[in-house]
């Protein structure tokens, strides 16, 4: 019978599931949507019931496309966005919401509510901020901690386990309380190099509760992504699923490096070995993720680590990326007047808006690269969640330079390629400051939903100077999650073993093109102007916030 592992992915907006055999090769794809609720005051929460309902309707309908029987999968990972979750002490769902409901238990990732107490944390200065770029972000779970403990303080006081969503999953599919690796050093500041939590820090940030009851609600087992859980899948979770009891569960990844995982560690024809740290892992969904390994630590300002064993067992990570990048880019073709029609002359040629608005521009431009100069006379800096990494500066927001009053499609298009533009500048500076601060690569493996365009990926080369590469999977970050199955189900004996296996580079980037690095070079120092300007505003205003 033929062996398969299931890789289960929790987005911002839906649930997938794939299916795949032992070489990497997808056999099936499914997904489903998952509620949102968005507030006032950068809430944003969902329900950990409904993404996993969403995690079983799913992986139920990749099964049935795949047309295996359960007996044919031998393990099964899960990877989702670093969000908090809460459950009380009977592992019951407790709100995290000033509405009072219990559905809403998830702060999502991208919620910003607290800001405050992430600069409450970076006040302190503590020795563990070394290890995530010097300065603590509002999308990791401490601050979010924090807040519920200074705004909801009834669900702190009652909350019996606060997860990460992706740990949430693997205790929902097998009943144990272990935490990834992973997701804790990465987003609870566990330090994963000494294998210890830091007492002396959660007493100075005001969580010494933790430290007292001996991190029972946090995390006291800590183990290796792809480690098998428990014994495999409960009953109950099996019969939700479609799969077998007992089946094979791997301790999880976060999403963006499930992606890392699934691209940095593909065969290139002709290459004998793969050195993962010559590459750095680029993906790109709703935000971006920038990740590069390393045999030492590197200690970048403003990039998150360096994180030992976050992504791949016994190297060291270093992360950095942009809070919107998708939904950046979502976001100006929205917003733009030509909006509705051009995405009705999308629809009737039954392509996506972002394809439809690629098509015209090559065509127009005359080749990939080239196509960049369409954005010639206007610019965005494209931080409206603020900038995730160099600057670690949640409070920064988006600038858009050169609009007139042209509400054609052709102003869509120059637009669309300026806002590109800005996030390659972005990538960039994250990239120059791994090369000022030790880690040097010369390639970059883009995943994502946007990594199959290749006016993306030409941009982001031309831009960087890096060579950027394509994953043969459509689905890296699926793949990922499903290494971590074959993993834990003994298909492998390691992720380095999976990678080198399950995975292989489809396609590299042309090589820049004669004047466009030029071109780059100076439409670059427009970006950094604009973001002088903007900081440069948030202070000329400070003080009216003040008077009022």
């Amino acid at each position: 019978m033929r062996r398969a592992f299931v890789g289960v992915d929790v987005g911002t907006s839906s649930a997938r599931a794939g299916v795949f055999d032992e070489t990497g090769t997808m056999l099936s794809t499914a997904r489903h949507p998952i509620a949102v609720w968005h507030d006032a005051g950068d809430i944003v929460e969902q329900s950990s019931s409904d993404i996993w309902a969403a995690c079983v309707a799913s992986v139920r309908a990749a099964m049935g496309e795949a047309a295996l029987p359960p007996d044919a999968v031998m393990g099964i990972g899960f990877d989702a966005t670093c969000s908090l979750v809460v459950l009380d002490r009977a592992t019951e769902p407790l709100t995290v919401s000033i509405s009072g409901d219990n559905k809403r238990n998830v702060i999502v990732w991208m919620d910003h509510r607290a800001t405050a107490e992430a600069r409450l944390v970076n006040d302190t200065g503590d020795d563990v901020l070394r290890y995530v770029g010097g300065s603590i972000s509002p999308e990791m779970e401490i601050p979010k901690i924090l807040w519920l403990k200074r705004h909801l303080p009834a669900s702190y006081a009652a909350a019996g386990h606060f997860f990460d969503l992706a740990d949430y999953l693997s205790f929902r599919a097998t009943g144990s309380t272990a935490r990834s690796v992973c997701t804790v050093t990465c987003k609870w500041n566990f330090l994963a190099h000494e294998h210890r939590w830091s007492d002396s820090y959660f007493q100075r940030i005001g969580l010494g509760d933790f430290v007292s009851d001996g991190y029972a609600k946090i995390g006291t087992e800590i183990v290796a992504p792809g480690t098998a859980l428990g014994r495999g899948l409960t009953g109950s979770a099996a019969l939700e699923l479609g799969l077998r009891e007992g089946t094979a569960v791997a301790a999880s990844l976060i999403d963006a490096h499930a992606g890392g995982v699934g691209t940095i560690g593909g065969r290139i024809a002709g290459e004998e070995r793969v050195d993962v740290c010559d590459r750095l892992a680029y993906i790109m969904g709703t935000s971006a993720c920038i990740m590069a390994t390393t045999t030492k630590p590197c200690y970048v300002p403003g990039v998150w680590g360096p994180y030992y064993s976050g992504m791949v067992p016994e190297l060291w990570l270093n992360e950095g990326g942009q809070s919107a990048a998708g939904a950046a880019i979502d976001h100006l073709i929205r917003s733009h007047p030509a909006g509705a029609e051009a995405k009705a002359l999308a629809d009737a040629a039954d392509v996506g808006i972002l394809e439809f608005l690629e098509k015209r521009i090559v065509s127009r431009a005359g080749g990939i690269g080239a196509a960049a100069r369409l954005a010639r006379d206007i610019h965005v800096l494209p931080e409206f969640l603020g900038n995730r990494s160099p600057y670690a500066d949640p409070d920064a927001r988006a600038v858009i330079a050169g609009l007139d009053l042209d509400a054609g499609i052709d102003s869509m298009e120059r637009l669309f390629v300026a806002g590109l533009c800005g996030l390659a500048y972005g990538l960039a500076d994250v990239v120059d400051a791994f090369r000022s601060n030790g880690v040097d690569s010369r390639m970059m493996v883009i995943s994502g939903g946007a990594a199959r365009s290749p006016l993306v990926r030409q941009i982001m080369a031309d831009t960087t100077g890096l060579t950027v590469a394509l994953p043969e999977t459509q689905e890296p970050v699926l793949l990922g999650a499903a290494m971590l199955g074959a993993v834990a189900g003994g298909a492998y004996r390691s992720i380095a073993e999976a990678m080198a296996r399950m995975s292989a580079i489809g396609g590299l980037s042309d090589a820049t093109a004669p004047g466009i690095a030029d071109f780059h070079r100076s439409k670059r120092s427009v970006y950094r102007l604009m973001r002088q300007l903007e900081r440069e505003g948030r202070v000329a205003m400070r003080g009216d916030a003040i008077g009022r």
